[in-house]
């Protein structure tokens, strides 16, 4: 008794070709297979899962975190000493690694949804688990050297949340057809393992319907609830444009409808404040050839006149942190070139004749310096020289409040509403991490003053806006001036409208694909395998179809019964493709000896 599986009959399949020759490098039609992936296959199918979603995850931050790009750079520089932007070979080798686990991750699932078994090559195994590597290094060291940085997550949220919900959406609903696929396939695997499939598969479904209920989004409001545009404060002048904190950025940023200028000031050793960010002078100055034996010194144990030789702006036109350099004219960079550093003085001087306000970091020299115990009146002797009215300037820290007469004071940090009325504070100074929308909305309600920083990005100046900041600090105020209203602003009902239709058009969608698998794969079943290798026999010749060899499994073939076979067939190269011009019967027996091992043919001959 032979004992035989039917006849399989192939077409050329090009799109099937390309999946499997890329995926795993199987080209040919005899390496494919319709059976179940391998666990050890599956398991690199979870590694890349994983490595997309993290870098998903990874692409994102990047996204929303080109905010604080130049703060990125400024941490990297401070731990280093070497100023660079490290930013652009995040980015490059992000896009390559996204792209390619994401060309990956789409061949798999042609894979699961032409019911191919999945076999990946071993060149994007070792493609795979060096992008995950490189991925989980640079999280790692993200979180060492920018871990505050995790909060802007939770803020781009209040902006991308409905979008990020939608496209989340569609993509589960897209995933159905795998899943119902997989499912009503109940023969090829275990039923529990479908049941838990499906489970997980609903209870994701049904976290994405009510997700919004989670959602806090400032910019879903009434239009006619909207505050006026928050003022926009350059802070350190325009330094996209121009070296920062030196009198052309200040131009630039008051030029770019800048409303006040912030600045960060230290008292030099003789007591003139002048502006500088850094501890030292290295990075925005040219104290390395000047004074090469001090450049690692504090910048406050400088005299003024040793500072006011220093060159301030070629650093800007040879390192060029903004890729803004060749956008600027010759005279520009003329300009720029000569710039020295700049004192406290001449800002608000340029902020009087402006009509401006200033906003002023100061940094307290330390316990060591000559200015040690005169900083504030080192400063507000600049404020009266300057000839500005002292209304208009507010500084931080908030300390010495009773030494300091006339002075607006700002805090730097959160506070609560009873600890700003027992300081006399009128206004805070915090970063967007620590605004948050109820905090806001409560500091407006006791008239107090929030200034946030930094804001470089339209979306984030939306939701502040949408909050009801009244100004904001920000590093591109020429990017800020091009937004005359937030990116997106919706009522609640319009939302809740989408947000239940959406659901609805899913859960349908949904339900029709599970149905329609249901009752494809019921018709496939209903199907007789021997009318299948009928029907696929007997297909006319003209079309171009190859026909693989199964195997069969002899038991007990009497030598006779296969000597009869071989005389009936009469020649051991018969040809498969003229059995239609032979009887039924002698159709039959060509049909046996088409799937005869080739070591059974040698035996035939030499009966």
């Amino acid at each position: 008794m032979v004992k035989h599986q039917p006849l399989q009959v192939y077409e050329k399949q090009v799109f099937v070709s390309f999946v499997t020759g890329i995926y795993g490098c199987r080209w040919k039609r005899y390496q494919r297979s319709q059976e179940d992936s391998s666990r050890w296959e599956c398991t690199w199918f979870i590694i890349l899962c994983s490595s997309f979603f993290l870098l998903l995850f990874w692409a994102y931050f990047w996204l929303v975190a080109q905010n604080d790009f130049n703060e990125f750079n400024w941490s990297v520089y401070n731990r280093s000493g070497e100023w660079r932007d490290e930013t652009i070979p995040i980015l490059a080798s992000t896009t390559v690694g996204f792209s390619y686990i994401t060309f990956l991750m789409i061949l798999a699932l042609f894979h699961i949804s032409l019911g191919q078994q999945m076999n990946l090559y071993w060149v994007h195994k070792i493609g795979v688990l060096a992008t995950l590597i490189t991925t989980i290094s640079g999280v790692v060291t993200v979180d060492d050297i920018w871990g505050d940085e995790w909060d802007i997550l939770l803020v781009s949220l209040q902006s991308t949340a409905p979008f990020l919900h939608i496209g989340a959406l569609a993509t589960v609903t897209a995933i159905s057809w795998l899943v119902a696929g997989y499912v009503v396939r109940r023969e090829r695997s275990s039923k529990y393992f479908h049941v838990m499939v499906l489970l997980i598969y609903i209870v994701i479904l049904l976290a994405l319907y009510l997700a919004p209920l989670t959602f806090t989004c400032p910019c879903i409001m009434d239009r006619h609830s909207l505050r006026p545009r928050p003022d926009i404060i350059g802070r350190r002048g325009a330094p996209m444009l121009a070296p920062e904190n030196t009198m052309v950025s200040f131009n630039r940023a008051l030029q770019h409808g800048a409303s006040s200028l912030e600045a960060d000031v230290t008292i030099s050793v003789d007591g003139v404040p002048f502006l500088m960010r850094d501890r030292t002078l290295r990075r925005t100055t040219d104290v390395s050839k000047v004074f090469p034996a001090r450049q690692h010194d504090d910048a406050s144990f400088f005299n003024w006149t040793e500072i006011r030789s220093l060159n301030a702006g070629q650093w800007f036109l040879e390192s060029d942190p903004y890729w803004t350099v060749e956008t600027l004219t010759a005279r520009d960079r003329s300009r720029i070139g000569n710039q020295t550093v700049c004192s406290l003085v001449e800002m608000l001087r340029l902020a009087a004749r402006a009509n401006s306000s200033a906003l002023l970091d100061i940094r307290k020299p330390p316990p060591e310096h000559p200015r040690y115990r005169s900083w504030f009146m080192d400063t507000l002797w600049a404020v009266q020289k300057a000839g500005i009215s002292q209304k208009r300037v507010t500084w931080t820290p908030d300390t010495d409040r009773g030494r300091v007469r006339g002075l607006q004071q700002t805090a730097n940090e959160k506070l609560s509403v009873e600890e700003i009325r027992q300081r006399g504070i009128t206004s805070l100074t915090l970063h967007y991490s620590k605004a948050s929308h109820k905090d806001i909305q409560e500091y407006l309600a006791n008239n107090v003053s929030v200034t946030v920083y930094p804001v470089n990005d339209p979306w984030l100046l939306s939701v502040l806006w949408c909050s009801g900041v009244p100004s904001v600090s920000s590093d591109a105020p020429q990017v800020l001036q091009k937004v005359p209203y937030p990116i997106w602003l919706m009522s609640q009902n319009a939302y809740n409208f989408i947000w239940i239709t959406s659901d609805l058009v899913s859960l349908a969608v949904v339900i029709g694909i599970f149905c329609f698998q249901k009752w494809r794969m019921s018709g496939m079943q209903n199907y007789n395998p021997e009318q299948i290798m009928l029907s696929a026999v007997t297909r006319q010749s003209s079309r171009d179809v190859n026909i693989m060899k199964e195997k069969l499994i002899f038991s007990e073939l009497d030598s006779i019964l296969f000597y009869t076979l071989v005389s009936l067939c009469g020649s051991t190269d018969y040809n498969y493709r003229n059995a239609s011009r032979k009887t039924p019967s002698d159709t039959k027996l060509v049909e046996y000896w088409q799937i005869i091992p080739l070591s059974k043919h040698s035996q035939a001959a030499r009966l």
